[in-house]
């Protein structure tokens, strides 16, 4: 794919996606969505890929600003919304769990980790972006917002099942009833960021951060503890721990459990295969 809208980059194990219209504070468009899920289906594909991190071109001074405020003008013009993405767009992380087989939800069925390396604003779909991410690393200062209630729009792509899971309901209520700003220390206060990294240092922390997931964790253990996570989400203890038992029987026989055993033992890096 011709990518306009945003930048792909893998090295060292680790999946850079970077939003990359600055000059629209890399606004969200059909576009870039359709190149955002064609570039995750790529990673989940590629055995190279361990980890995928999510950041916005720093030139926009924004992680995603939301919908960009030209199509949202466009669509008020034809008298509805429209996606403008194609029908055959890209479908990373569908087929795991039909749970998972909507737009955004796609990310729990991505079975690698998906850092948000937020280094600007979050508006919108930008918001939505972040929250669907599994780990979420900050500049400090940044602002977010649900943004839906000022253009009449319903809490997007889940937000409304996502937040008071990530957040708590009274957390979520004041983001989404209100469409308020809040900042990255609100956030981190909230429970909603997993660490606030001064903007000079953030990718590189992210980076470090993800490098190590790369090099420690197997890639089975992390697609299918993604995956316990996620799905978890939806079903009791008891169903949890039988799944968890099965899951053990079943991975206690592949290679890459007897090479973690061995690396240990021998106080080496783990070679795995995934």
């Amino acid at each position: 794919m011709d990518l306009k809208a945003t930048r792909y980059e893998i090295a060292d194990g680790i999946a850079v996606v970077t939003l990359a219209r600055p000059k629209r504070r890399n606004a969200w468009t059909g576009r870039m969505h359709t190149e955002y899920r064609w570039i995750l289906r790529e990673a989940e594909r590629d055995p190279a890929v361990r980890v995928i991190v999510v950041t916005g071109d720093p030139e926009g001074q924004a992680f995603c600003a939301g919908a960009d405020l030209q199509a949202l003008e466009g669509h008020s013009e034809r008298g509805g919304y429209d996606a403008g993405t194609p029908e055959d767009i890209a479908e990373p992380g569908y087929g795991v769990d039909p749970a998972f087989d909507a737009a955004f939800a796609y990310h729990f069925g991505v079975g690698k980790p998906i850092i948000a390396a937020i280094n600007g604003a979050a508006a919108g779909v930008g918001l939505v972006l972040a929250a669907f991410a599994d780990l979420r690393f900050c500049a400090p200062g940044v602002k977010f917002t649900a943004a839906h209630g000022r253009f009449n729009f319903p809490a997007e792509y889940g937000l409304s099942w996502l937040l008071p899971r990530i957040v708590g309901l009274t957390h979520a209520n004041d983001i989404l009833l209100s469409s308020r700003v809040f900042t990255a220390e609100e956030a981190m206060t909230m429970g909603f960021l997993n660490r606030i990294v001064p903007a000079a240092e953030l990718m590189g922390e992210v980076m470090a951060y993800a490098r190590t997931l790369a090099t420690s964790v197997a890639p089975g253990s992390a697609r299918e503890t993604k995956r316990q996570i996620y799905r978890d989400l939806h079903r009791d203890a008891a169903s949890s721990v039988k799944v968890a038992e099965a899951l053990l029987a079943e991975m206690s026989k592949t290679p890459d459990y007897r090479e973690g055993v061995k690396a240990w033992m021998e106080k080496r890096p783990a070679k795995w295969t995934g």
